[in-house]
């Protein structure tokens, strides 16, 4: 058993790799400790269904790394031996991928994905696999592969989607870090309902080759992490040209720096520009949004006292307008799939109509059965390219909203009302649901998710940040100053360390 000298739960990845270099533990003993708790808090105890497929490999893998560097006596790269949770949504070679449904149960790809490779060839341990609504298409828990996930913070809430099983996963510390997918906010809704950071990156800056598809040009992968420099960290190693994924080409003309990581800086917030976009808030006195905009305000405050310029309010005209007319799932989704799947042999289903007529996926899921439904071919929709160009016509408001105030950020709750419980699931529709994510996913701009606080009662709630095209190293930087003053960050009590756990 590891000394004391280290700690797994809340543990980071700097952490992991002082303890390795200094013998204080080892990656297959770090890999045991995350499988007992997977047994403990996953399986059993508060059930949290976050995982539906655990890797047989990941012990070898261990091994391999630990032969490697008592060999060489450096770690093989920045990642070394990080216990990874990574969303069933991304092909893993030799590993079921099930993309949340129990279509494809049985489904092994032969090739990892891009954003696998780029992890593998860091050094990082493929953990687990973990759940999503099926095809990334809600923004509830419900996964006909894996059943629905539990929110740690508390268990008859619902831990937001569609990374849910990420999110649950990485709060719970299950896992030391995670990756998760945002197409309309499927990283930043979950990581704020698990008191986690979420990165989603300017589209094109991390491939999607491998991942399965909702809205092609707005899918991304992205960190979810305890801190905002693990964040870093892996964006560091995810970010890359793929020419596999034309978007990517955008990564050569981006304004990237040498590392992300070096861009943190603990007086971050000295001197930047914030707005606040108020229209984004909900009442005052309702019972669901009221305790999320009292936790957003102290946070507001906070940014203040810790230097930064606040302005509020900004607006951004047509808000709601924008919102709903550049929406794109139901005319969009069904052809990506289809040709997501169409272009593997040995998917056992090849359409989402085939998956629709069978009733292979979760009752729960509206927003599936409205892509089932949606045109073969979206540019013969009437509403199709009116849709699309309005995107263009939101982006250019929202930055020119950054351009008028001299702004860094915008910010807003992620989600306008707290995690729902599971009994109240039905009140919402996906596409009625008050989620603000919609706006950096429609105008594809880098956002990020921090923890703000809890409410009176311990309910996380996270506050987001968006900036123009390619401000990843920006919205790190400010969001790494809050996080460090503010320290908002704790495990969930429901998942305590194990008896001997190190």
């Amino acid at each position: 058993m590891a000394p004391l000298s280290f700690r797994l739960e809340e543990t980071t990845i700097d952490r992991i790799h002082a303890a390795l270099r200094g013998g204080h533990i080892t990656a297959r003993q770090l890999v045991e400790a995350y499988l007992a708790r997977i047994e403990a808090y996953d399986r059993k105890g508060p059930e949290l269904k976050a995982i539906i497929t655990v890797n047989p490999q990941a012990l070898d893998e261990a091994d391999a790394l630990h032969r490697a560097f008592r060999e060489r006596g450096t770690l093989t790269g920045p990642l070394h031996g990080v216990p990874v949770l990574l969303k069933d949504q991304f092909e893993t070679r030799g590993l079921r991928t099930t993309f949340g449904s129990i279509a494809l149960k049985d489904y092994v790809p032969s090739a990892d994905a891009h954003l696998v490779e780029r992890l593998r060839a860091a050094g990082a341990i493929i953990l687990a696999k973990t759940t999503l609504p099926d095809f990334a298409t809600a923004w509830f828990a419900f996964c006909s592969a894996g059943g629905e996930t539990r929110n740690p913070y508390a268990l008859d809430r619902d831990p937001g989607g569609s990374s849910s099983g990420t999110a649950a996963g990485v709060a719970a510390n299950l896992g030391a870090v995670g990756i998760g997918e945002d197409t309309g906010g499927s990283i930043r809704l979950p990581a704020s309902f698990t008191n986690l950071v979420g990165l989603r990156v300017t589209t094109g800056l991390i491939s999607r080759s491998g991942a399965s598809p909702l809205v092609y040009f707005q899918d991304t992968a992205g960190p979810m992490t305890r801190t905002v420099r693990d964040a870093a960290i892996l964006l560091d190693t995810l970010v890359g040209y793929d020419p596999r994924d034309p978007f990517t080409a955008v990564v050569a003309s981006a304004r990237r720096p040498a590392s992300y990581t070096a861009e943190l800086r603990e007086d971050g917030l000295r001197g930047a520009r914030i707005g606040v976009l108020r229209q984004a808030f909900g009442a005052d006195d309702d019972p669901e949004s009221g305790p999320v905009n009292r936790v957003v305000n102290q946070a507001i405050d906070d940014l203040r006292s810790l230097g930064a310029e606040v302005i509020d309010p900004v607006s951004i005209p047509d808000l709601q307008d924008f919102i709903a007319e550049t929406s794109l799932y139901l005319l969009q989704s069904k052809h990506d799939i289809n040709a997501f799947l169409a272009a593997r042999p040995s998917a056992p289903v090849r359409t989402v109509e085939e998956i629709y007529a069978s009733k292979q996926f979760h009752p729960s899921l509206d927003l599936f059965e409205g892509i089932a439904q949606g045109p073969d071919h979206p540019e013969e929709h009437p509403e199709y390219f009116r849709r699309l160009t309005a995107q263009t016509r939101f982006q250019r408001a929202v930055l020119n909203v950054l351009a008028a105030h001299r702004l860094d950020a915008l910010l807003y709750p992620d989600v306008q009302v707290l995690p729902p419980r599971q009994r109240d699931l039905g009140k919402w529709t996906t596409l009625t649901f008050p989620t603000n994510t919609l706006i950096a996913a429609q105008t594809s701009l880098p956002a990020i998710s921090v923890p703000a606080g809890f409410t009176d009662d311990g309910i996380p709630v996270g506050i987001e940040l968006v900036g123009s095209p390619f401000a990843e190293p920006t919205l790190l930087r400010l969001a790494y100053a809050f996080e460090r003053a503010t320290g908002h960050r704790r495990p969930p009590a429901t998942t305590p360390p194990l008896p001997g756990e190190p």
